[in-house]
């Protein structure tokens, strides 16, 4: 039986000959979910190494244009560029989202400086149960469960999520200002609406 055209030599030569950050590039954007940098190299056959330096030569090569990379506990995802916000939620006819009231922000701040982090440790930072703020937060994927805690109960730890990211235009948690630039993050807008990760899915 003939091969298939996908399978022939010439195709596998032309694809191994693209840059490894066109095929890093190619995975991330037919995946349209994060990776983890390990399974990328393994699906490539080269080091981790290797796409961790290329992967920050696609971030470079980003920064003007319509997409971002966004990294997260190993893992990387493509996402749109923050700026066309507004303008994908009019052309997807979304709904505004409403706003995060105070004590969700306060919480979400306090998850991003302090992750991974229980909801007993939040609520001795701030003075009031949490269970309702945690429940919104996760319900808007800003946050994500990240493990459990090797404490009597084992209470479940959060951290932040790709879709906090993606909303405050940050390309991973080390790129968070200072404490006292909290002031430079949009903490009185809106939540986000859903994710719109850069896939090929329609």
């Amino acid at each position: 039986m003939p091969a298939k055209p996908d399978d022939t030599p010439e195709t596998q030569e032309t694809a191994t000959a693209l840059p490894l950050e066109a095929q890093l590039e190619g995975l991330l954007f037919a995946a349209g979910e994060p990776l983890s940098v390990t399974a990328l190299a393994s699906a490539l056959g080269v080091s981790v190494a290797d796409v961790e330096r290329a992967l920050d030569i696609l971030a470079d090569h980003y920064t003007s244009r319509g997409v971002r990379l966004h990294r997260l506990n190993g893992h990387v995802r493509l996402v749109t560029a923050p700026e066309l916000a507004e303008k994908i939620r009019t052309l997807l006819k979304l709904e505004p989202a409403n706003r995060l009231s105070t004590a969700a922000l306060e919480t979400l701040a306090i998850i991003a400086y302090t992750q991974p982090v229980t909801k007993p440790q939040l609520e001795m930072i701030r003075g009031v149960a949490c269970d309702g703020v945690l429940q919104t937060l996760l319900a808007r994927n800003l946050i994500r469960e990240v493990g459990r805690a090797e404490t009597p109960g084992h209470p479940v730890q959060y951290g932040l999520s790709f879709e906090f990211l993606e909303y405050f235009g940050l390309p991973s948690p080390d790129a968070l200002p200072p404490v006292e630039r909290l002031d430079v993050l949009p903490l009185s807008s809106r939540a986000p609406s859903p994710a719109h990760p850069a896939s090929g899915e329609g």
